[in-house]
């Protein structure tokens, strides 16, 4: 008996070190991945070219990120149909940051609030600001108009000259077009060219990343974790559009060990490819205002806002909250204060061991509010999100992420509401996902 409890035991052992030295052989060569991500970071940017027939003057930056047992994810321009040539009638490709765009991204390089004296002077600039950018918009909407009355006129001369020339054969290249109809096609066709482009990708050059595990995943996107837009201050016309493709590395192996046909493969690729709404929507404007309320440093218990929270509605996709929070305002180059805990002048060391111990709370909290408060919601269909896309404190070597996204269904605010679902069993259905650790 003692001999086999021994070799039991034995066997224990050498399952022990066998997976010891599987879990080294596995650590991450960040190095090789650095490289890797380059190198498909090329290979993207170069399908999406080919697609556009553009392979040598038409710049595509592709910009890739890992975030270990999330995956890789690319981020690529919002390219788009919709600037159209004065006075014909030929596409070209706009970006979402180019001229005739109103999209803006906030940067905050220290990460970290200013202190509340100068708070005041800074809103006043910023309003300033916002007057002078909404004058722009005015003007820039007023040239494009006029552009289109020109176009319409020249349009009309042209067709009641030949409506007056006997008979004359029209001329060559010249038909009645519908503008808004041919925008809409083209960015049609130009989103499928970048769906191809990516799916293509995926499949074909994806495994070229040779580190991810079965359990992550790829994925292209055309929105920055901190790209937003002023709402209702862009053109819908221009169709801006949020576009996310994604693939499990798992699928992606199977399909390369030929376990799984390419019309399987492209069968499981996941794909979001919504318009931005541009429609006023009161629900919507209300729960922002409530956030904006919640997490001021006079209410919030953990991180703080200083700013707006901002959201974008994708049809039949869902809403999009997006957050910036702090922990603290600097006081000089050695104090600080955080108000949510009413301390003032702490040091750097205690400073980041309080963020370190107000992460889970604030994660915890914010995810309670979007159950509590997300009920409000009535524009949304069950099926569609209720998603918090948070910018989280700067806090450098503390192992927090520098990113929280929080997503949910309407259905589960619904069943929540109705008391079908505990507020434990809801919290459980959030889906969590964390930007790279500071």
């Amino acid at each position: 008996m003692k001999r086999v409890e021994r070799k039991v035991m034995m066997a224990v052992i050498v399952v022990m070190v066998l997976v010891s030295f599987g879990a080294f052989a596995q650590k991450l060569d960040e190095q090789r991945m650095e490289r890797d991500i380059e190198v498909a970071e090329n290979i993207l940017s170069t399908l999406l070219k080919q697609q556009f027939d553009k392979r040598s003057f038409f710049p595509i930056e592709v910009r890739g990120n890992y975030r270990a047992g999330y995956g890789v994810t690319f981020t690529i321009p919002n390219l788009q149909t919709g600037v159209w040539m004065q006075g014909f009638d030929v596409p070209a490709i706009s970006w979402s940051n180019g001229e005739g765009s109103f999209s803006y991204t906030i940067t905050d390089d220290d990460g970290v609030a200013v202190i509340d004296r100068q708070q005041a002077e800074n809103d006043k600039e910023q309003a300033e600001r916002n007057r002078d950018q909404a004058e722009r918009n005015r003007e820039q909407a007023e040239r494009n108009r006029e552009v289109a009355r020109q176009q319409k006129n020249r349009a009309t001369t042209i067709s009641g000259s030949v409506a007056r020339t006997s008979k004359a054969p029209r001329a060559a290249g010249l038909k009645r077009t519908n503008p808004r109809i041919d925008r809409d096609s083209l960015r049609e066709e130009s989103n499928k060219k970048v769906i191809n482009a990516i799916k293509e990708f995926m499949a074909d050059y994806s495994d070229l990343i040779g580190q991810l595990t079965p359990t992550e995943r790829v994925v292209v996107t055309n929105r920055g974790e901190n790209e937003r837009f002023w709402f209702g201050q862009f053109d819908n016309q221009q169709g801006n559009t949020y576009l996310l493709v994604e693939a499990n590395k798992s699928d992606l192996t199977q399909y390369k060990q030929s376990k799984m046909t390419r019309d399987q493969l492209m069968a499981k690729i996941k794909v979001v490819n919504s318009e931005l709404d541009n429609e006023l929507q009161p629900d919507l404007e209300l729960l922002a205002s409530i956030f904006n309320r919640l997490y001021r440093s006079d209410l919030s218990k953990t991180y703080f806002t200083q700013g707006n929270t901002y959201y974008e509605r994708l049809k039949d996709f869902g809403v999009i909250y997006y957050m910036q929070v702090y922990s603290s305002n600097q006081q000089d180059d050695d104090f600080w204060a955080m108000p949510t805990i009413s301390l003032n002048e702490v040091d750097q060391k205690t400073r980041d061991e309080k963020v370190k111990e107000l992460y889970p709370l604030f994660a915890k909290s914010i995810k309670e509010d979007m159950l509590e408060y997300g009920r409000t919601l009535k524009s949304l269909k069950d099926d569609e999100n209720l998603i918090f896309n948070i910018k989280l404190t700067r806090c450098v070597g503390c192992g927090i992420p520098s990113s929280l996204e929080l997503t949910v269904k309407n259905s589960v605010l619904k069943d929540y509401s109705s008391g079908k679902l505990t507020k434990e069993a809801a919290m459980q259905k959030i889906a969590e996902k964390k930007g790279v650790e500071q």
